[in-house]
């Protein structure tokens, strides 16, 4: 089952499979339910309370996990989010009926409904989880190379459940590391055994983890294999659709060069730019009262400033001044810039619910208006540690390409975190974005980040 690539996002088949499989059960219970309970209701009328609510359960499944399958991989893990589930859906319902009574079904018909897609779900999870751990659903992957990035592949198809990879050993070109152990697999044979290791375990697809390929790539084998069927991929290729980010360990300056990636139009930019601008007015007069009431109790708690200004570097290593709601104390930073942590002991109770809530970046929405910075993009570094970072990491200056936003794919697909390591975590998705750059790749980066508010999850 090969990935399908959505709005410049990698999906499984498996996801789309399970997706649409509940979509089904979700409309078909609510059409019995319509059909039953309210047998007297237009057509047109029908199809409108059907969609609604069929719409809101479905976002109650997707925001509670249950289509991140590396995530939900056991029975009883689906049934705890699957009753999450129904009871935020219930809520939901309740408040929408509430706001628009015309869409309500009949009295006594949302629980019979929600008992029979409750029930079809647990069920087609079940066969569904069944049948694809049968060898015939899946592919069987050959990895040749042994080295750093090969064994990181396969650790991270081990991983995860939503693509269905099985990796089944190793090539290596030194015959006596032949039946060695790394981590869970073996190394199978050498380049001259590639086509005889594909007949004998019926591969699927080749990835080549050769860091340094220079007289050791072994073209003729592989060439053999690929006229035959067989699929042959670089591992950069294969973890950007496993995990959404880039490989940088192995990135090559090349690669990047000549990719059909990394070309967002001005026509695309210029129409991230308008979208920018209506929906950032919009979210100044819709937050308008959230932000007097966030000011006023940074005020009353600590005192002025209110909002603290601080150096980021933007589009193209261009400094500009973010602002913020305060939400540590004033005495919060003296001498040398360090890494705010998720527990910092600086922020202020104010401070950790604004942060929590998101509130503190409201201000930011006139930095979206004067040009500094996008809604969508990687979030904006301090000069002091992109210096640091820029000589230290590869590629890194890269991530300034585009104008750093409000939310980015790495805050919807990473946790929080400010140290080192994290920046090397971030800049893999941060590079990604840039890639991909696109307004639907915007738009869905903004409806996972509201998954990230409601459920405080991701990085800042």
């Amino acid at each position: 089952m090969g990935p399908i690539r959505l709005f410049n996002r990698y999906v499984s088949q498996r996801h789309l499979t399970v997706f649409a499989g509940e979509l089904l059960l979700v409309a078909g219970s609510m059409g019995f339910v319509l059909h039953h309970y309210s047998p007297d209701d237009e057509l047109s009328t029908a199809f409108w309370k059907g969609s609604v609510v069929s719409a809101l359960c479905m976002l109650c499944l997707y925001y509670n996990d249950l289509y991140d399958l590396t995530v939900v991989r056991t029975p009883r893990e689906v049934f705890i989010r699957l009753l999450q589930s129904v009871g935020s859906a219930l809520i939901l319902i309740a408040v929408l009926y509430l706001a628009v009574p015309w869409l309500i079904v009949a009295d006594g018909a949302s629980l019979p409904a929600f008992a029979l897609f409750l029930t079809g779900i647990l069920a087609w999870r079940l066969v569904f989880h069944h049948v694809t751990r049968l060898r015939s659903f899946g592919e069987r992957v050959l990895i040749v190379g042994t080295d750093a990035t090969a064994q990181t592949i396969a650790r991270q198809i081990g991983a995860q459940e939503d693509f269905a990879y099985e990796v089944v050993g190793f090539i290596d070109d030194d015959p006596s590391r032949v039946m060695q152990s790394i981590d869970d697999w073996r190394v199978l044979g050498t380049p001259d055994d590639i086509e005889r290791l594909v007949e004998r375990h019926g591969v699927d697809r080749l990835v080549v983890g050769m860091s340094d390929r220079r007289g050791r790539l072994p073209v003729r084998a592989l060439l053999r294999s690929k006229l035959r069927g067989i699929r042959v991929e670089d591992v950069n290729a294969v973890y950007e659709r496993l995990t959404g980010k880039l490989l940088i360990e192995d990135l090559r300056p090349s690669w990047l060069i000549f990719s059909d990636d990394y070309s967002a139009s001005r026509w695309t930019r210029r129409s991230k730019r308008a979208f920018d601008i209506g929906l950032a007015l919009i979210g100044l007069v819709v937050s308008a009262p959230f932000v007097v009431l966030t000011a006023i109790a940074v005020w009353l708690e600590s005192g002025s400033p209110v909002l603290y200004r601080q150096d980021r570097v933007g589009e193209n290593g261009r400094v500009f001044t973010l602002n913020k709601f305060r939400s540590m104390r004033k005495d919060a930073e003296q001498g040398t810039p360090v890494w705010a942590s998720e527990e910092d002991d600086r922020v202020t109770r104010v401070g950790r619910f604004i942060r929590h809530a998101r509130l503190d970046e409201l201000p930011q929405f006139w930095n979206v208006v004067r040009g500094d910075m996008s809604f969508v993009g990687p979030r904006p570094e301090r000069p002091f540690f992109v210096n640091q970072l820029a000589e230290q990491i590869p590629f890194y200056e890269q991530r300034h390409a585009v104008k750093p936003g409000l939310t980015g794919w790495a805050q919807v697909k990473y946790r929080y975190g400010a140290s080192f390591e994290d920046s090397v975590e971030k800049l893999r998705y941060d590079l990604y974005y840039v890639k991909h750059l696109s307004i639907p790749f915007d738009l869905t980066i903004l409806f996972d980040t509201v998954k990230v508010v409601l459920f405080a999850k991701g990085a800042r």
